[in-house]
């Protein structure tokens, strides 16, 4: 990595501490209770900041990825940033097919067949990353890896792997927290 990657990932890095890191009492989906948290919807709702956000998760993509699958909520809005930087064509996947209409999983691009990296905000202990994971291989998916902007490095990338799905992050929260100096 050249000195300017290095100095634009530290930016990027910042900016996502500086937006979207907030301290309290959670309680994560995974369960666990934490007193840091990163709100990514407030870096979501960024355009800037998304842009930039995009154009680093369309750099971590698999070569040969042909569809990026952005997982409800927090994943739609960055498939649809990176797809704009890489050219691919995106589907939404909701954690459970709706009960009407389509009742599909996933809309927008068809994922049959099909070479796929979800696309995911801030994993945790990768619960719903495996679990949307294994839904969109029934549906005939062939997933390649998955994304995500920010790995909390609570198991998640361990349990992706367990089913044979590695996990690129963007960052890693101990990193996020050096960079900001906390």
């Amino acid at each position: 990595m050249s000195a300017n990657d290095m100095a634009g990932r530290d930016s990027l890095g910042k900016a996502i501490y500086a937006i979207s890191h907030i301290t309290g009492h959670f309680v994560l989906r995974s369960g666990a209770v934490s007193d840091r948290y990163f709100d990514k919807y407030r870096f979501e709702a960024d355009p800037g900041l998304l842009d930039e956000i995009g154009a680093a998760l369309a750099a971590l993509l698999p070569q040969d990825t042909e569809v990026l699958a952005g997982l409800e909520l927090g994943g739609v809005p960055l498939a649809v940033a990176a797809s704009r930087h890489c050219g691919l064509p995106v589907a939404f996947v909701r954690k459970k097919a709706k009960e009407y209409g389509t009742r599909r999983l996933a809309e927008g691009a068809d994922l049959s067949g099909r070479k796929v990296v979800v696309v995911e905000d801030v994993v945790t202990s990768g619960g719903q990353v495996v679990a949307s994971s294994q839904d969109l291989r029934s549906e005939g998916a062939v997933l390649l890896g998955a994304v995500c902007v920010i790995d909390r490095e609570a198991g998640g990338p361990e349990a992706l792997a367990q089913i044979g799905v590695p996990l690129s992050s963007l960052f890693r929260m101990s990193e996020l927290t050096a960079a900001a100096g906390g």
